[in-house]
């Protein structure tokens, strides 16, 4: 992907997408094993509110896997977010979130979560640039600079806890006479 002005497309995805982005993930996150984290199930159940963006001629240029959650109808969270290494710092995945905010808004929600280990300083410092803040509270420490919970989900696996509270949507503005 080049470097000029990006023509991008948003769509939904398909369980036949699951193939490409599993065999992307480990690349994009220059990391082993993270194609883990994206099974099958996310692409046949999860897709109403999860975007894929593509670039030029079609080529995978990003992804956001998300949910509402049924437990808490009012939050939603954020699963994965990844985009190619050759479209970061052009707004893609701030747009990937946009989208995906939108979604789970005029379903009800009124907060979003997601989580990051503490070091991913990248992660972090975009997450907050877009609005979110790290969960600070009991349970929480200082890892790495960021209000963060230790083990987490396991020995080992710190993640810091991002939220944003979403302002309702805006009430349909009333016709004259009504």
């Amino acid at each position: 992907m080049s470097r000029q002005e990006l023509a991008l497309s948003f769509r939904r995805p398909t369980e036949a997408d699951h193939a490409t982005v599993v065999g992307l993930v480990d690349e994009w996150w220059a990391r082993r094993g993270q194609h883990d984290l994206v099974p099958r199930l996310w692409f046949q159940h999860m897709t109403g509110t999860s975007w894929i963006v593509e670039a030029d001629r079609g080529s995978l240029a990003g992804f956001l896997i998300g949910f509402v959650s049924p437990d808490h109808p009012d939050e939603a969270y954020v699963h994965l977010v990844a985009t190619h290494p050759n479209v970061r710092r052009r707004r893609v995945a701030t747009a990937l979130y946009e989208r995906f905010i939108e979604d789970v808004r005029a379903r009800g929600v009124r907060r979003v979560r997601t989580v990051c280990w503490p070091g991913n300083r990248v992660a972090v410092a975009f997450h907050r640039a877009i609005g979110f803040r790290a969960v600070d509270g009991p349970g929480t420490r200082n890892i790495y600079g960021v209000p963060a919970f230790p083990d987490y989900d396991f020995d080992g696996e710190d993640r810091a806890v991002f939220e944003i509270e979403l302002d309702p949507e805006p009430a349909a503005p009333r016709s004259a006479g009504s």
